[in-house]
């Protein structure tokens, strides 16, 4: 596969990566099994049951987890191939999705303050 197709391949599939990772870990449709998981990596009683709930709980973590399965599906490989190619794949769709998470956090953050400086702009309209 040429260069330019396995970066091409390697941005695109950052994207589903982050998007799942995303919404598993932030968003409320997953909010009680995602307390459920809060709850057990806290007060878990052995390290190992602890560390498993976490997982869920960590978009960097549970990144890590999605990506092994779209190398499953895909069989992705950059630059390399054979297990070295899944590893430097692997590392490198997870670092690419968390930018792309990162970069989505900072955007929905000024999003809600958007919305909240237009909420007390209103007020004070309604106010005056």
């Amino acid at each position: 596969m040429a260069l330019t197709t396995q970066v091409a391949w390697l941005f695109l599939l950052a994207v589903p990566v982050a998007c799942i990772a995303w919404t598993v870990t932030h968003e409320e449709v997953f909010r009680e099994p995602r307390e459920y998981c809060v709850k057990h990596s806290w007060q878990g009683k052995t390290l190992l049951e602890r560390k498993f709930f976490y997982l869920f709980t960590c978009e960097y973590c549970f990144s890590h987890y999605v990506t092994i399965f779209f190398l499953c599906l895909t069989g992705y490989q950059l630059l390399m191939e054979g297990w070295r190619g899944y590893l430097i794949a692997g590392f490198s769709i997870v670092w690419i999705a968390n930018t792309y998470m990162s970069l989505f956090g900072l955007i929905r953050q000024d999003i809600v303050r958007e919305k909240a400086e237009i909420k007390t702009m209103e007020k004070q309209n309604k106010t005056d």
